[in-house]
């Protein structure tokens, strides 16, 4: 029995995936998204400056748009999550609770969030330690929190924060933010934020919910809530069947056109180094239109792609 399939499957519904979509669609291919929106790095960005098209925005409208843009398409996007790809016969299987079958690939899962490995850090998860400000922010009105990073979500999760907390902690294990300067001013000038250098957190402590933290100098900190903002790594694991080509930093090795190693097989935003090393939201969606593009030759034979879309 021959199995319904679709031309492209997309797994990952953020900047890369929609990017993909908008135009898999326009060139006819029967298009399906598959992934969580809420809980993806762009979900937790609270301000979005450097978007074309919008001066100021949020992360999580912008998914909205990217979303309503495609379905109006139409792409199919469901809410699922991913637990395997693997190839059958000509086609790829993508298993959730249901089995989807597909033509060609593109791989979009972007990021996991690093963890700090330290104890304490699990059992607090959801109890005051939290991986993003924008979805926890608000519970910490009024409390004492800390940030741990340099880069500029750990200065964007500071300055969040500060809106509701009385007293943020960054706590750096440099001598010096690597956050974009405009960021770090920001920071400097807000009265409610202090800095912690050459600092790591080694332990987390509390009773039912977090209470304080353990430093490396022998201090503990008293603390509500602890945002963790150490940089993430490439979620590959549902792509551990195809048999691709990753470089030492896990992220799917692609060509120029966004292609892999495997036939059918494309990979996009930040799951790839991106566009030579520039991760960005606007680079990740230009990765996506490109694989579309790419699909489109491949399931015609290698045909030139039109470019009216």
């Amino acid at each position: 029995m021959k199995k319904e399939a679709y031309d492209i499957i997309i797994i990952g519904a953020g900047p890369a995936g929609y990017g993909c979509a908008v135009y898999s669609t326009r060139y006819n291919l029967k298009t399906l998204i598959i992934g969580q929106s809420i809980g993806s790095q762009l979900s937790r960005t609270p301000l979005i400056q450097n978007y074309l098209g919008f001066k100021e925005i949020s992360g999580i409208e912008l998914l909205k748009n990217f979303k309503e843009h495609a379905e109006s398409y139409g792409a199919v996007v469901k809410e699922e999550d991913v637990k395997r790809v693997e190839k059958e016969g000509d086609l790829f299987k993508v298993t959730t609770t249901v089995e989807y079958f597909g033509r060609t690939i593109l791989l979009a899962m972007g990021t996991k969030r690093k963890t700090l490995g330290i104890p304490g850090e699990k059992e607090f998860n959801n109890k005051g330690i939290s991986y993003c400000s924008t979805c926890d922010g608000p519970f910490f009105k009024n409390k004492i929190v800390g940030v741990v990073g340099g880069s500029d979500a750990a200065a964007t999760t500071a300055l969040l924060m500060a809106e509701y907390a009385t007293k943020v902690y960054v706590i750096y294990r440099k001598d010096k933010l690597r956050a974009k300067p405009y960021l770090v001013d920001k920071i400097e000038k807000n009265s409610k934020i202090e800095l912690i250098y050459n600092t790591n957190v080694t332990e987390a402590l509390g009773n039912k919910f977090l209470e304080k933290v353990k430093l490396d100098t022998g201090k503990e900190l008293k603390l509500n809530g602890l945002f963790i903002e150490i940089g993430s790594v490439p979620s590959i694991e549902v792509a551990s069947k195809l048999n691709l080509k990753f470089d030492e930093s896990k992220s799917i090795v692609v060509n120029t056109e966004q292609e892999t190693n495997v036939k059918g097989v494309y990979a996009a935003g930040d799951v790839t180094k991106g566009a030579k090393g520039f991760r960005q939201i606007i680079s990740a969606a230009a990765e996506g239109a490109m694989a579309a593009k790419k699909a489109y030759s491949y399931l015609r034979g290698g045909e030139d792609t039109p470019q009216w879309s």
